[in-house]
């Protein structure tokens, strides 16, 4: 069974990275000649400033008295420049908002891996193609770019990454030092001769990148006063930069300043999902090559937020953010970059018509350059008689379409050019799609053939070794024919050579020869398959057509519930049900009663607003008070026990009770020091990853016995559950364990009800390390239900408090106990382990059931891996690429989550044995006390 546990896990963990095959992989393709305007441009230099984590509302709305927060960028607005909404995509974090605006891509979640700080793949960038660059701002921005820039002439200037601290006393420094570093650059430019020479030569760019709103919009939230002073400094610090530059140059009219953010943010300060609110940023452009404002009777946009921002009549431009990194291309005359997808908006151009006409073919000719490369590559690894190319777009048609473009710039008709060109880009856009996307289909046919033969092999094995359905062990069994093997084995031939000569890369050779062994062992059973026929065939069909309805309603409200959280609720409510519909409810009323509370208390939770919305530091202590109040009514039974060791259990209980009290502590002290903005105080940080530490640790110093152990893990969870919480998902953890505990009880009923004995109490079974491995009793139709139950309340445990689905509903002032200096593989991991805590303790409360119910733990969690494997089928073919893009990063989150919890359950299950099974001893062999 240990190799059919290994085996399963390298089999899911292919199942989870294929998706990173198929939908993941990175678009850019590399060769391609670098495109550019043959036309002197307008500017000479170009200012970039990105307010990172700035919202287009926050900076353009006015309040009853028409005052902005940032009067020099409207004054911009209204008298010297273009503006709009630039619309980012997912994910709205940093990295890929930056790469979409000065490389003009939307980069793969593939960055991810890495932190979103370095490059997984090599592009071009605007930075790339300048003559020179200077940039000011984070580490974390202005090294990607300067580590993936050719030559030595892209200049950085940032500050320490620990400065990035979202419990400072004032954040705003982090753009005040940015802008007094750029004033110090240009004053020493006036006594360098080699940095003024430099200066004064075309094609280069100045980056500032400010991060100060962006850190306060996660400590105080955008709605705060902190976040809008931050603009008013950016704003200020902004009008002084201009004037600076612009006196600098003399006035030469030869700058253009682009001004503009990476991401939004939502009202909880938090961002990378879809929500406008992140991907609506503002777009403020002016100086040369820019149009002046245009003043129009009237505006149709889907939005009101012209009239809100008092702006209805200047006119508004919106873009995509890839779209600027072409747009400051062209300003400043240098090569598009070479990956760019970006169309360049000709309405902002105050150029002639001829320009604008030049420039959008050249930007047609880039995009298309990308296609014939993408095109070229399939073609060459792809056996001739199946390659299908794309017909919208054949060598013919571009030629024509290049042809006439041409034709009409020559002619003077410039309208006809841009369109034809704006035409061209669609095509190639789409013909990019099409090859980037063109194993998408032969491989999800090969990952869906793993996928059922895995599941089937499972079930085979559960019918086998757990139920009486199979008669099989019970007679010899034949060998499997050699026809059989070698059938399969000339399948894996013919499959590795068909690949083989289309020089396909390794990882599709594991994604199509997966199948083969698997379905290889699943017919071997051919016995067990036959006697499961014939056990269908006795079954009554009205009974088994309920059956079957019943397991996909639950499986159906399972694949719901990541889509609406209110489905939990249902379920839960339903749960409630339960004991009416069986005879529990006369046996054992108390127990009944208690489990209909917990069920309906537990549906509460779906129902609240997501996590860190609505922080309340108050609920947190309220939760803590009810593990301190619970652990002193289990103080009186350690001390009435008489079994030698009181003493070093009351001393092991105390010693939990004072972490919960010091967790408390914490997180109240560590709330009111960043309230007052004194910055995380060094003890609570020191304590709180001892109490993480030491949660891992003090549960296996408790008795084996089940209620014991089982609430000794409770109370450390919860310590650190504590540091971990800012409102009242802190309660969940409780409230979810007190219906585990309920839960086992409800299941010894059950069982005692079907006819089987039970020799123990719940009370007084021990969890054992070495229990006999072989099951009680064989699998019978209710342990259907009670592998569904545990899948249900694992997906509660996970959706319970928020839709991790969504990026933003992670809150990072969940770790604000731990660190406030910004560090994403630290946080993350933190935050993750927030969510696995609940996850815990089903698991844990799962190993009692087993006890409980006098059942192998293999058969059990073999269903539930049957289960899990169902659910990940319906979201590996919801996954989808098209629509918006929140619907795309969603659909493809369900699956991932839903993929790592089959895997992370085994690993789960191995840690829930090992809290629940293992025991510390300090001191060598204990001493008997009694009190």
């Amino acid at each position: 069974m240990l190799l059919f546990f290994i085996v399963g896990l390298l089999v899911h963990f292919v199942f989870f990275a294929s998706i990173f095959d198929i939908y993941f992989t990175s678009p850019l393709v590399h060769g391609m000649a670098p495109q550019f305007t043959p036309l002197p441009a307008p500017a000479k230099r170009l200012v970039l400033i990105v307010a990172d984590g700035l919202r287009a509302d926050t900076l353009y709305e006015v309040d009853e008295n028409r005052n902005s927060k940032a009067p020099f960028i409207r004054n911009i607005i209204m008298h010297e420049g273009s503006w709009g909404i630039s619309h980012t995509h997912v994910p709205t974090e940093s990295r890929p908002g930056h790469v979409a605006l000065i490389a003009g891509f939307y980069e793969d979640v593939s960055a991810v891996a890495k932190g979103w700080k370095e490059n997984p793949v090599e592009f071009d960038s605007l930075i790339n193609e300048s003559k020179y660059t200077w940039s000011w701002g984070s580490p974390d921005i202005l090294n990607m770019f300067a580590k993936g820039a050719t030559g030595n002439h892209v200049f950085t200037c940032s500050y320490d990454a620990d400065n990035e601290d979202f419990g400072a006393k004032d954040v705003t420094k982090l753009d005040t030092w940015v802008f007094d570093r750029v004033k110090e650059f240009f004053h020493a430019a006036r006594n360098n001769q080699s940095l003024f020479s430099k200066l004064n030569e075309e094609k280069i760019v100045f980056f500032l990148h400010l991060l100060g709103i962006d850190t306060n919009g996660h400590a105080h939230r955008p709605t705060s006063r902190e976040y809008g002073d931050n603009i008013k400094i950016v704003d200020e610090g902004i009008k002084e930069i201009v004037a600076l530059i612009e006196e600098f140059y003399g006035n030469d009219e030869k700058t253009v300043f682009v001004f503009t953010s990476d991401h939004g943010m939502t009202d909880w300060g938090s961002h990378g999902a879809g929500h406008p609110s992140e991907t609506c940023t503002p777009f403020v452009t002016w100086g040369a090559g820019i149009k002046y404002p245009q003043k129009v009777p009237a505006q149709q946009f889907n939005d009101a937020y012209l009239k809100e921002w008092k702006l209805e009549y200047w006119k508004r431009q919106d873009i995509n953010q890839a779209d600027i990194a072409p747009l400051m291309a062209s300003l400043i005359g240098v090569p598009f970059p070479l990956n760019s997808v970006g169309v360049l908006p000709v309405g902002y151009l105050n150029n002639t018509e001829v320009f604008k006409a030049e420039s959008m073919f050249t930007n047609a000719k880039q995009i298309l350059e990308q296609f014939k490369v993408k095109m070229t590559q399939k073609k060459e690894v792809t056996l001739p008689f199946l390659f299908t190319p794309f017909k919208l777009l054949s060598d013919s048609k571009q030629l024509d379409i290049l042809r006439k473009a041409r034709s009409y710039i020559r002619q003077g008709k410039y309208d006809e050019a841009v369109f034809l060109c704006k035409e061209l880009i669609q095509l190639s856009l789409q013909g990019l799609s099409y090859y980037h996307t063109y194993d998408r289909f032969f491989l999800g046919i090969n990952v869906l053939l793993g996928f059922v033969g895995w599941a089937s092999y499972t079930i085979l094995l559960i019918i086998k070794f757990h139920s009486s359905c199979s008669r099989s062990v019970s007679r010899e069994v034949k060998k499997p024919s050699h026809l059989l093997l070698c059938s399969f084995v000339a399948i894996g031939i013919l499959m590795a050579f068909f690949l083989l000569i289309q020089t396909c890369p390794w990882t599709y050779y594991v994604y199509c020869l997966l199948p083969v062994p698997i379905w290889y062992a699943v017919l071997r059973e051919y016995q067990v398959i036959q006697d499961l026929v014939t056990s269908l065939l006795t079954f009554p069909p009205s009974h088994f057509v309920g059956y079957l309805l019943a397991c996909t309603l639950g499986i159906e409200v399972l694949v719901l519930s990541f889509f609406y959280r209110y489905m939990l609720t249902a379920g839960l409510i339903v749960f409630a049900g339960w004991p009416f519909i069986t005879q529990l409810w006369t046996r054992a009323k108390s127990i009944s009663l208690s489990w209909i509370f917990f069920c309906l208390l537990l549906a509460v939770f779906p129902m609240m607003p997501v996590v860190g919305r609505k922080p309340d530091i108050f609920l947190v202590m309220g939760a803590g008070l009810l593990v301190l109040l619970l652990s002193l009514f289990v103080v009186p039974s350690l001390i009435k026990r008489k079994d030698g060791f009181v003493s070093d259990k009351l001393f092991l209980h105390l010693l939990q009770m004072l972490g919960t009290a010091l967790s408390m502590y914490i997180v109240y002290s560590t709330h009111n020091s960043l309230l007052k903005k004194q910055g995380l105080p060094l003890i609570n940080q020191i304590v709180s990853w001892i109490i993480l530490g030491s949660s891992f640790i003090v549960p296996l110093l408790s008795p084996r016995r089940l209620s014991e152990r089982l609430f000794s893990i409770l109370v450390s969870s919860m310590s650190t559950y504590l540091l971990l919480s800012t409102g009242y998902e802190a309660l969940f953890p409780l409230v979810l364990s007190c219906l585990m505990f309920v839960w086992m009880h409800m299941e010894q009923e059950t069982l005692q009800l079907s006819g089987v004995s039970c020799v123990q109490k719940i009370t007084s079974i021990h969890f054992s390390c070495n229990a006999d491995i072989t099951p009680f009793r064989q699998l019978c139709l209710d342990d259907i239900r009670r592998a569904f139950f545990l899948v249900f309340f694992l997906v509660t445990a996970f959706f319970g408090t928020g839709n991790i689905a969504s990026i933003n509903s992670f809150d990072l002032a969940s770790v604000y106990c731990f660190l406030t200096v910004f560090n994403p593989f630290v946080m993350g991991a933190l935050m993750l382990w927030k969510i696995f805590i609940p996850f815990v303790l089903v698991m844990c409360a799962f190993e009692g059931v087993q006890l409980t119910t006098q059942l192998s733990s293999k058969s059990l969690f073999l269903m539930v891996l049957v289960i899990s494997d169902i659910m990940a089928l319906h979201f590996f073919f919801l996954v989808k690429d098209y629509g918006s893009w929140l619907d795309i990063g969603t659909s493809i989150s369900h699956y991932v989550i839903v993929m790592c919890m089959t895997i992370v359950l085994v690993f789960l299950n191995g840690l829930a044995q090992l809290l629940t099974t293992k025991k510390l001893r300090l001191c060598g062999k204990p001493k008997s006390h009694l009190i």
